[in-house]
């Protein structure tokens, strides 16, 4: 089976020939396009009659050309202005580019670029695969120097204007191991759970999506990102290649099944190959609403 580094080398070689194709692919959709997604989703597990305003940012991979501490700027200012009543932040700060040498964004320059982020219950953030895969430490330290909340298994709780809970869970895929495709994870989602000490509603972050398939009905709603939405989607054929175990069934959007919720964004930056097509980076705003049971 063909794998995503494989189909979006293939791909980039692909485009890099194809003119104006190759093109809107290399330098227009990834570099200069962004759109906000919006979902409403009315649970039952959200009892406030107040709804909550999610703004959820993901896969900065911070890289120039295509991440400059410019768009990152550009992409906190429109972040800001959406009203969210809490910003989150969902992995892959760093760049994850493959065979694409190109340089990387110092992480004290997207991590400036990072602390303009302001919302009234603040700006929180987990790990993201690449992140491990680089240097970890220099993520967490540069996110908290930042004012940025930073969760690794763990869960925070909010007062006001009724009582909720945030809870963010780390990489599934953190350790690579000797051979191809194999993987251990940083996380631990009875851990977080446990962390969990009252029946407020809760709001799980978890990077990779694939996560949520041991995820309980206990979350309101689970956010992620990592597959950016296949990072390229193709008219009659979709998305030919998830980085998930799961395929389609994860790639992006609103996934609701056996009574629960899961939002996957498109993501913001790109990974193995700097190339977007039918798939811009979005920022994604979701807002809880108090809805009945099924």
């Amino acid at each position: 089976m063909i794998t995503r580094r494989q189909f979006l080398t293939g791909l980039g070689s692909s485009v890099a020939l194809g003119g104006a194709f190759g093109g809107y692919a290399f330098a227009v959709e990834p570099r200069f396009r962004l759109v906000v997604t919006e979902y409403e989703l009315a649970t039952h597990r959200w009892q406030s009659a107040r709804p909550l305003r999610i703004v959820a940012l993901s896969d900065i991979h911070a890289c120039e050309p295509w991440m400059p501490e410019s768009r990152i700027r550009a992409i906190v200012e429109q972040a800001n202005a959406l009203g969210g009543d809490i910003i989150v932040l969902l992995g892959d700060f760093t760049a994850g580019l493959g065979p694409f040498k190109l340089a990387p964004v110092a992480a004290h320059v997207w991590g400036r670029a990072l602390a303009d982020l302001s919302a009234p219950f603040g700006v929180h953030a987990i790990p993201g695969n690449h992140d491990w895969w680089t240097n970890l430490n220099e993520v967490t330290d540069t996110l908290s120097a930042a004012g940025i909340n930073v969760y690794q298994n763990r869960a925070e709780r909010f007062s006001a204007p009724s009582p909720f809970w945030l809870a963010g869970t780390d990489s599934i895929v953190a350790h690579r191991l000797p051979g191809h495709g194999h993987f251990n994870g940083a996380d631990d989602l009875p851990g977080t759970l446990a962390r969990i000490t009252d029946d407020a509603p809760a709001i799980l972050m978890a990077h990779e999506p694939d996560l949520f398939v041991d995820v309980p009905d206990r979350f309101a709603v689970t956010l992620s990102g990592h597959t950016h939405g296949g990072q390229v989607r193709l008219p009659f054929l979709g998305r030919p290649v998830v980085p998930s175990a799961y395929g389609q069934r994860f790639a992006y959007g609103h996934i609701h099944e056996t009574g629960r919720d899961l939002i996957v964004s498109a993501g913001l930056g790109c990974s193995i190959m700097p190339v977007r097509l039918g798939v811009p980076p979005e920022i994604t705003v979701v807002t809880l609403k108090q809805g009945e049971p099924a």
